[in-house]
C-alpha cells in the first residue's frame, strides 16, 4: 500500500456538486492499494499514521500524533499512485489492484483508523471522479509505502 498524508487545516471531497467528506484539522490521506496487498499492510500503515508524530506540539514543533490532537481524517482512494512511467508517456496502473480488492482494503482501512481511535474519520467515494480540496498545513506531506516497512 502506498500513501501520501498531508497535514491540514481543512479538506473537503466533492461528488456531483455535492461535498461528501469535510474535516478540519488533521490529515488527507490519499491512499493506493497494490496488487497482493492485505489487511496486514493495512493494519502496518494504519498504526504507522496515527502514531506518526507530525502534528505540532504547543512550540510549534512536530511531536504530536493524530490521536494526540484528536485531529480528523479524510481517506482519498487513489490508485494512480501506483503510476508507472518508466516508458512511454502514458502511465501504466498494472500494479495497482483490481477494484473489488482495493475497495476491501481501502474499507477496512477506515474501519481500522476508527477502531484505533481517530476522531472522525471522512471518505471520498471510492471509484468515482471527485474533487479534493484541502489546506496544506506546514506545508507537510508525507509518502508512506508498506513496501518500505519490511526493508
Amino acid at each position: 500500500m502506498r500513501t501520501f498524508i498531508q497535514r491540514v487545516t481543512s479538506g473537503k471531497v466533492t461528488v456531483n456538486n455535492k461535498i461528501i467528506g469535510s474535516i478540519g484539522r488533521g490529515y488527507v490521506i490519499l491512499l493506493a492499494v497494490k496488487e497482493g496487498d492485505s489487511e496486514k499492510e493495512v493494519d502496518l500503515l494504519a498504526e504507522k499514521i496515527v502514531n506518526l508524530r507530525v502534528m505540532s506540539d504547543e512550540n510549534d514543533k512536530m511531536n504530536k500524533s493524530i490521536l494526540d490532537v484528536s485531529g480528523e481524517v479524510l481517506v482519498v482512494s487513489q490508485f494512480t499512485l501506483y503510476a508507472d512511467t518508466n516508458s512511454g508517456r502514458r502511465p501504466s496502473f498494472l500494479t495497482a489492484a483490481k477494484p473489488d480488492i482495493a475497495k476491501n482494503l481501502y474499507e477496512y482501512f477506515i474501519d481500522k483508523l476508527k477502531a484505533m481511535g481517530v476522531k472522525s474519520v471522512q471518505t471520498g467515494e471510492f471509484g468515482v471522479y471527485m474533487y479534493v480540496e484541502l489546506v496544506n498545513d506546514g506545508p507537510v506531506t508525507i509518502m508512506l509505502d508498506t513496501d518500505d516497512f519490511t526493508k
